[in-house]
């Protein structure tokens, strides 16, 4: 793997953080008034002693973050990567064994506070929005696709501080947050995968009062903890009737010393992340919030960060390939010259990077939108206001039916890019990428599996779709979205002309009435709509650059919109045909 600081080395994304993102707005619902640094004035508690006071104070705390991580990264997981990938874990009784690199990387990282991404301060977090989570996760997949579960997996628990009693906060978010314990979420069942309403695992109380859970689940990252860290695992288990559905789910914490992990999963990568099946006998757990919101309000209200972790963490990995096909296309000479320069292989590395490059701009838009509503919502808690009055919010509501929208779908594109950015990687390098002496065969790997967990892209697309349909009707969310954005730049022909077969395909889409040909083209109906979006926010991020970074940024932008003319007008093709198909049923 390259060594370097893996944020500075990143020209696009110092662009982002420097030149592109509008952290203002951010900064401002985030800090709410710069609160917590009016709580350091007048306490002088040290848990506050970072809280900015000012804008600047905030974007130059976030710099230092990334700086931070980026040499942490970039010059110590980095290098260890492939030793930890070759070595993996070994299981043994319940107990799972790393390798001694990974030990010692997240014990570093444990140290380096850099952890606890989101959590209050109050508890030791760092209190950073979700857009900047998203940059963080990314430069850490960058540097080991399954050291970054491990680094990150404390902030599963921010569903503990926004859902639990302030007896549980006070009790558990410190320790995540100093890395004392891990965390794992436990949805997944051996016969319930994403249909989670129907999960069997069952709790009930016993005669103490105390919730006694019994039942198992499949695919749980690092529910098996560290030896110096173990795992308190929140766990979906069914408090109503086996019949109930999602409304008789609850969510419990429960901890690792009280069940039993009966395995890990052997996986093509991410060697070094325990995939584990946890078997609960009469385990005791803590309930989270309300008895029978553990789906419908609590995970799912978690949903759209998580969707934005899998799409930072793809961003990461395909930023590793293009890294490593970039430099050895370099020096590999054929034919008298750094294939690099041979066309073929130069028309490679410009759609990566283009594509690499749209991708880092709808993530980030996505954590911008739960950032404007999430932010928002602890106003209005802080301030001693209702659920149901931040829910009438028009600017919470705003924000959220983006967010529903542009997390799925930034998840789905960036995770399908990624592995198409790591298989030209591997072509890249020829047969020596099919070997395990180059990182890009370990990357492959590891991309392969974006695709499919929390949520695969097919559900992503199903997510997403009723925002593109609805936001595409004459007064549409996202219409207004676009007009909005739209105002602050010139567009090119090129996007006026994407917008114009994009808007034919939503509406081929929105007129066709069975409801089976509907859900077969709901794919390229999202995959349309994320081309024009991508193709809006590159055009965006560029009217904020100037001179010769502008100037490659438009270019950037141009070839991105062409390609987006050529797959929608076969999507358009599709869709004609399916509401002539639908014409003829009706």
């Amino acid at each position: 793997m390259i060594q370097s600081n893996y944020f500075t080395d990143n020209s696009d994304l110092v662009l982002q953080v420097e030149q592109i993102a509008n952290w203002n707005e951010i900064v401002k619902e985030v800090e709410d008034g710069f609160r917590d640094a009016k709580t350091y004035e007048s306490s002088k508690d040290d848990h506050f002693a970072m809280a900015p006071a000012n804008t600047k104070d905030a974007i130059d705390y976030y710099y230092s973050v990334l700086d931070s991580l980026g040499e942490l990264m970039g010059k110590e997981v980095a290098p260890r990567s492939a030793e930890m990938d070759k070595i993996g874990l070994k299981y043994d009784n319940g107990k799972v064994v790393y390798p001694d690199a990974q030990n010692y990387l997240y014990n570093l990282m444990r140290e380096s506070g850099l952890m606890p991404i989101g959590f209050s301060r109050k508890y030791g977090g760092l209190r950073l929005p979700v857009s900047m989570g998203s940059i963080i996760i990314e430069i850490a997949a960058r540097a080991d696709s399954a050291f970054c579960l491990a680094f990150g997996n404390v902030n599963v628990a921010e569903i503990v501080e926004r859902y639990g009693s302030d007896e549980m906060r006070d009790a558990w978010i410190p320790k995540f947050a100093s890395g004392e314990i891990s965390c794992a979420m436990a949805l997944t069942e051996p016969n319930y995968g994403s249909d989670l309403p129907n999960v069997q695992t069952r709790a009930v109380k016993d005669e103490k009062g105390v919730w006694r859970i019994t039942g198992a689940k499949r695919f749980i990252t690092h529910a098996a903890g560290y030896i110096d860290a173990p795992c308190a695992i929140l766990t979906l288990a069914r408090t109503g009737s086996p019949t109930s559905g999602a409304r008789g789910l609850s969510f419990f914490l429960v901890e690792a010393k009280d069940v039993h992990i009966a395995g890990i999963e052997k996986k093509m990568g991410l060697h070094c992340s325990p995939t584990c099946e946890v078997v609960y006998e009469n385990s005791p757990g803590l309930l989270i919030g309300e008895e029978g919101f553990g789906l419908v309000k609590y995970s799912m209200g978690m949903m759209n960060s998580a969707r934005v972790t899998i799409a930072a963490q793809s961003v990461g990995v395909a930023q590793a390939a293009y890294a490593e096909g970039k430099k050895y296309a370099a020096e590999r000479i054929q034919f008298g010259k750094p294939i690099k320069d041979i066309p073929a292989v130069a028309k490679m590395l410009d759609r990566m990077e283009r594509e690499l490059a749209a991708m880092r701009c709808v993530v980030f838009e996505a954590g911008r939108c739960v950032d404007m509503y999430i932010w928002r919502k602890e106003h209005f808690k802080h301030e001693g206001l209702s659920e149901k009055e931040a829910k009438a919010d028009e600017q919470i509501k705003k924000w959220e039916k983006l967010a529903d929208l542009f997390t799925p779908l930034s998840k789905y594109y960036a995770s399908e890019q990624c592995v198409k950015v790591a298989y030209d990687a591997v072509q890249i390098h020829g047969g020596s990428g099919f070997t395990e002496d180059y990182d890009v065969a370990r990357i492959y790997r590891d991309a392969r599996i974006l695709t499919i967990y929390e949520g695969t892209s097919q559900l992503q697309v199903v997510a997403a779709i009723g925002g593109v349909a609805a936001g595409m009707a004459p007064n549409g969310f996202l219409r207004e979205y676009f007009e909005t954005e739209l105002k602050t730049f010139t567009q090119s022909a090129e996007l006026k002309k994407v917008f114009e077969e994009f808007d034919k395909v939503a509406q081929l889409y929105r007129s066709i009435e069975e409801s089976r040909i509907k859900a077969e083209h709901a794919w390229e109906t999202v995959e349309s709509a994320a081309r024009y979006i991508l193709g809006l926010l590159m055009e965006r991020s560029a009217a904020k650059l100037k001179g010769e970074q502008k100037s490659e940024r438009l270019d950037l932008c141009r070839d991105f919109n062409i390609d987006s003319l050529a797959i929608i007008a076969g999507n358009l093709v599709k869709l004609e045909f399916a509401r002539a198909k639908d014409s003829v049923k009706a």
